[in-house]
């Protein structure tokens, strides 16, 4: 993965992140309400989930979700893996992960917006989850996890709202073993974005 030094976003980030936590307070408060994306199940079949994945998961777990892709096109977690979920939340993928990677695994989703957490960490209790589940507050720039701890990190969708992608990425490297993966969904962009559309808060939460 090469990481070429580009300009940073000049865009508030303190305000993108309030931005980003009042829309996801209210996907995770609201989840059958209408945004300009899609949500729950019927999202996660489109974004390619195969049923397997999603089949006895409760309603709470896959009603909330938001992705915009299927991190798991490219392999399903392996058993006694770790894995980390950046922008975990509701918790599907995590969830998905905890399944796959067994008692001997771990997963941890790092989220920052707290009613998101609170809602994938009671699905993880309900479900018998924890410990080997555990969910994090804490930003995609900033990881909550010690150096060379993942064998695979995983991200739906969150990539895009990160203004500075360049510490994301080196976060992700960070936390990766050596010979780790990443495996990310996201919104990519093919033609040069104008500095005045990169500073609108707006344009970035939709």
């Amino acid at each position: 993965m090469s990481l070429e030094q580009e300009p940073e976003v000049s865009v508030d980030r303190e305000a993108l992140h309030h931005e980003i936590r009042v829309k996801y307070q209210e996907v995770a408060r609201h989840p059958d309400g209408t945004f300009h994306f899609f949500t729950g199940r019927r999202a996660a079949e489109q974004c390619g989930y195969p049923p397997e994945a999603l089949t006895g998961l409760p309603d709470r777990v896959v009603e909330a979700f938001a992705g915009v892709a299927n991190p798991f096109h490219w392999g399903m977690p392996q058993s006694g893996e770790k894995v980390v979920d950046i922008g975990s939340g509701a918790g599907l993928d995590s969830i998905i992960a905890a399944r796959c990677v067994g008692p001997d695994g771990e997963v941890v989703g790092v989220d920052m917006t707290a009613e998101m957490l609170q809602r994938s960490r009671r699905s993880a209790r309900e479900m018998g989850l924890h410990p080997r589940l555990e969910f994090r507050q804490g930003f995609a720039e900033e990881l909550p996890l010690p150096d060379g701890w993942a064998d695979l990190v995983i991200s739906n969708g969150v990539f895009n709202l990160v203004p500075d992608k360049q510490a994301a990425f080196r976060e992700v490297m960070r936390v990766l073993r050596p010979g780790g993966r990443l495996q990310a969904g996201d919104i990519c962009v093919e033609r040069p974005v104008p500095e005045s559309a990169k500073r609108d808060i707006d344009l970035w939460t939709g």
